[in-house]
């Protein structure tokens, strides 16, 4: 069951890249954002089943490549590649270039989480994960089929944001990891309230606030770091 979900995984990211090829990004957007959920659940369903292997860590980590590394660089330069290419060849290369630099930095991002695994602490990720990464590229694609933004700042997205977050990836910020909520403990009352109320949210403006959540995940790390640095 657990493998299934995996492979479950694994074809949403191989149908986000057929989606942006086709320069159907909406489409392309609900790939990545499946993935997530299902790489979210495959591990904890895998140890509630208490069928963990490590056949199964490997797999999970080559999907998380390909769904969360190689597909969010595709995504990115197919949607960013009209613009790039009317501002030159020089900028065309400066694109494929921020998104090859994302790529290296997933791999190198979760070739370290694969090797730490035994003494990190299972509440805290080190570096920005590789689906919220993926899913802040998601959230901008899907945003412009919506919103239309200028050429200028797609060229200023496309180059720029790649970067930003494959060196975040890579960066020694905690990120909270959600790994001790648990599918068969019982939960409190109002955390239980909160994940309705989450997706009645997500519900108004799906790219919109699903874009909010990261931005409010990603500068929470630094935030927290500057607090404890000047309570110091």
């Amino acid at each position: 069951m657990p493998n299934l979900l995996t492979t479950m995984a694994l074809f949403a990211g191989f149908f986000s890249i057929i989606s942006a090829m086709g320069e159907n990004f909406y489409a392309s957007a609900i790939g990545i954002y499946t993935a997530m959920l299902l790489d979210g659940i495959d591990g904890r369903v895998a140890r509630l089943l208490n069928v963990e292997s490590d056949f199964g860590k490997e797999f999970d980590s080559l999907s998380d490549m390909l769904c969360f590394g190689i597909t969010p660089s595709i995504v990115i330069y197919q949607w960013a590649s009209p613009v790039l290419f009317n501002y030159g060849e020089d900028i065309q290369r400066l694109g494929w270039v921020a998104t090859f630099v994302y790529t290296v930095c997933a791999a190198c991002r979760l070739a370290r989480f694969n090797a730490n695994h035994q003494t990190r602490d299972k509440k805290y990720f080190q570096g920005l994960p590789s689906p919220p990464a993926a899913s802040c590229i998601a959230a901008i694609t899907w945003l412009s089929q919506i919103y239309p933004i200028q050429d200028f700042w797609v060229v200023i997205i496309a180059i720029s944001l790649p970067v930003v977050l494959g060196t975040t990836m890579v960066s020694n910020l905690s990120y909270f990891s959600f790994k001790d909520f648990s599918l068969i403990e019982k939960l409190p009352f109002g955390k239980f309230l909160s994940v309705p109320l989450l997706i009645a949210l997500v519900a108004i403006n799906p790219p919109v606030i699903l874009f909010s959540l990261f931005i409010a995940y990603f500068f929470a790390s630094p935030a927290f770091r500057l607090i404890k640095h000047f309570r110091k």
